[in-house]
């Protein structure tokens, strides 16, 4: 059951927790009473599970299309994007005139989906594709000059890039003056100016409209695949041809995939995507996607934890510390066989990315307290840099960093040469990609790119303190004014009793959860600690005990060696208030709910 059934503002501090043990105010969303019950009476909603689509800023008018997100709604026409009618007319002039065309995607799983949705797209034309990921040691970000031309050189006619190419400004010039066609699809933030090419469509660019910026590549890459398929339409092709047309829902799969792990908000049409790619997913119709679902374990329907947490990392793996090909390869593929042999390689590969990760992690994770000092103030900025750091790894530990300080966070891995390559993970509402492009624009930076939280870049090591002098002088007031506003946002609190299964399962229907709809979070008041153990590598598994008589288990990953796990495994036998999200657990055909454990605080 809920406790709270009153209006509360968002000033005011949840069961009076001003500064939990992770320093954040818990405060609960704001929502009016009256369009909590209007929502609950319309959509036969239990109270609770109204507040949490209230709390997001949902009235009475936009709940149904909040709770049934349909592309119908909210697809636009391909159209409205600059320069995507002229994309459009060049492949379909590569398609009737049997032209070779390549796809350059980038090495991650938004790269990769949007590879392989072409892939599929051009197969079920009859039409071959070649698809072309580089590698992330030997050949970097985005295309280059020599990839390219080695592409002209084998018979392409045209090549699409997808998530990258938006500043690819000398490599796309040598490809026109080889008279080689390319067309970027991308989603990147881009400059005034734009490459030489035959069409660039980036929701992102600056003389675009807006309204579609939150768009992954695999986004814009779907709605690119709608246009080409209404122009082949209009020019009589599949009656021409007596070619069956491309099941473009088939492959709403890869979509919501792409857009779940490239952590875009799951807003809008990304909404929408991503709701109807999970069903299409359910389905298990795709050979890779099935594949790594099994390697990785996957018993239940999936849903975005799975999406981002179990197969994308599968995915990403190859391009980390593996064949950079592989992620495209797996999901383009309808042969089983193939699918499962890929699939066993990723995970693989995985196990691999987290042993390097975890050593990667705890040299950078000492080197920035060392900087820092015992006691000392934590810098607007983070950077961690040094040489052997592996490149592939780089963006995670950032990642952690970041979620550990709370402040943007690049980590840097030095070459023999003295070249950094680096990447870099923001806190939100500090727009990290339009700093690195900036620092690229004085020269800083050789190379830089991305979007508002994450960005990567390539730096000489002399120039890395002067980069950090250079993004602490840019960032620093939006991170104070950032770390003002600090806190857990929480949808309600409950009892011990109250957290049900059949609550998890309504909660359901305000999915899917993510970057932008994020998942509830509910407190719970008073909850005694009966039980509190490390399990794994330094996970906090306890069990609470509410003063309504309910028992609940809970799981705070990662915690062991924080305050927020020292704080759960020293409350034995005394009453706390935690915080998290509930899930439902099936262990031997039996299903409970628990709750993950984000926040904590002493009474």
């Amino acid at each position: 059951m809920s406790m709270t059934d009153t209006p509360q503002q968002e000033e005011d501090f949840l069961l009076g927790v001003e500064k939990s043990v992770t320093g954040r105010a818990w405060v609960q969303r704001p929502a009016e009473y009256r369009i909590i019950q209007a929502i609950a009476q319309q959509h036969a909603l239990p109270e609770i599970v109204a507040r949490v689509v209230a709390g997001r800023g949902i009235d009475l008018e936009q709940s149904a299309d909040f709770l049934n997100p349909t592309l119908r709604a909210a697809l636009p026409d391909p159209s409205r994007f600059r320069d995507m009618d002229k994309a459009c007319a060049r492949v379909v002039e590569a398609i009737r005139k049997d032209q070779k065309v390549a796809v350059f995607g980038d090495y991650d799983v938004d790269g990769a989906t949007s590879s392989a949705i072409l892939k599929r797209f051009f197969s079920a034309l009859s039409q071959d594709l070649i698809i072309y990921i580089p590698d992330r040691i030997k050949e970097g970000y985005g295309p280059t000059a020599k990839a390219l031309l080695d592409l002209k050189a084998k018979g392409v006619d045209l090549v699409i890039t997808v998530d990258c190419g938006t500043v690819s400004f000398d490599p796309l010039r040598a490809a026109k003056d080889a008279g080689l066609d390319v067309i970027v699809i991308d989603h990147h933030q881009a400059e005034p100016a734009l490459p030489d090419a035959v069409a660039v469509v980036n929701p992102n660019r600056i003389d675009e409209e807006d309204g579609y910026g939150q768009l992954a590549a695999v986004g814009v890459t779907f709605i690119f695949m709608v246009g080409i398929n209404r122009l082949l339409r209009q020019s009589e092709w599949y009656s021409d041809n007596e070619s069956a047309e491309p099941k473009l829902m088939n492959m709403l799969d890869l979509v919501a995939l792409g857009t779940i792990c490239d952590v875009v908000p799951l807003v809008g049409v990304n909404r929408a995507l991503v709701a109807q790619g999970l069903k299409v997913m359910a389905g298990r119709s795709n050979a890779g996607i099935r594949a790594l679902g099994d390697v990785a374990g996957i018993k239940e329907e999936p849903g975005t934890y799975h999406a981002g947490f179990l197969i994308g990392p599968r995915v990403n793996a190859g391009g980390r510390v593996g064949r950079a090909e592989v992620g495209s390869l797996i999901l383009s593929t309808d042969d089983a066989q193939e699918a499962a042999w890929l699939a066993s390689e990723l995970h693989t590969y995985n196990a691999e990315r987290q042993a390097i990760e975890h050593m990667v992690l705890e040299q950078a994770m000492a080197q920035v307290a060392a900087n820092i000092g015992p006691g000392g103030e934590v810098p607007s900025v983070i950077i961690a840099s040094s040489k052997g750091w592996h490149t592939g790894v780089i963006g995670i530990v950032a990642g952690r960093l970041k979620e550990f300080y709370q402040r943007p966070t690049i980590v840097i891995g030095i070459d023999d040469n003295g070249v950094g390559k680096g990447s870099g993970r923001s806190i939100y509402g500090v727009d990290l990609g339009a700093a690195i492009t900036a620092a690229r624009q004085v020269d800083i930076l050789s190379a830089g790119g991305g979007h508002a939280m994450a960005a990567g870049l390539t730096v000489q090591e002399a120039l890395i303190d002067d980069l950090w002098v250079f993004l602490t002088d840019r960032m620093s007031r939006a991170v104070g004014d950032a770390l003002k506003g600090l806190s857990l946002k929480l949808d309600g609190v409950l009892t011990a009793s109250g957290v049900t299964v059949p609550l998890v399962d309504q909660l359901g229907q305000v999915g899917p959860y993510g970057q932008g709809n994020a998942q509830p979070r509910f407190a719970l008041a008073n909850v005694t600690v009966q039980y509190a153990d490390v399990v794994g590598k330094d996970h906090v598994k306890c069990t609470l005990h509410g003063a309504d008589g309910g028992r609940i288990k809970a799981m705070a990953f990662r915690s062991a060696d924080q305050p927020l796990g020292q704080l759960i495994l020293s409350s034995w036998g005394k009453q706390i208030h935690v915080a998290g999200t509930i899930r439902k657990n099936s262990w031997n055909g039996n299903v409970s709910a628990e709750i993950f454990i984000d926040d904590a605080a002493a009474i």
